[in-house]
């Protein structure tokens, strides 16, 4: 989400979204899963360091992209390692 919202309204949304129809369910779904998700942007602590280690200025967008591509993939050892 671009602006941050507390949890208890974001709950209302949902609830009201789920009553609309069917076309807002999935809208609602969306959102429930977002709130739910335990990781919600945080970068892991080793990738925090690789990517610190990798470029010269931390915080910065080209970093902290890095850093959160490296925690999806599962960890630093997982980086760049692809099978064609």
């Amino acid at each position: 989400m671009a602006f941050k919202m507390k949890k208890a309204g974001v709950k209302q949304i949902i609830s009201e979204l789920d009553k609309a129809s069917k076309t807002h369910k999935g809208q609602a779904d969306k959102l429930r899963k977002m709130v739910s998700s335990p990781m919600k942007g945080k970068i892991s602590g080793p990738c925090k360091t690789a990517a610190k280690r990798k470029f010269k200025v931390w915080p910065s967008a080209y970093a902290s992209g890095w850093g959160v591509r490296c925690t999806r993939a599962g960890g630093p050892s997982k980086m760049g390692n692809s099978k064609k």
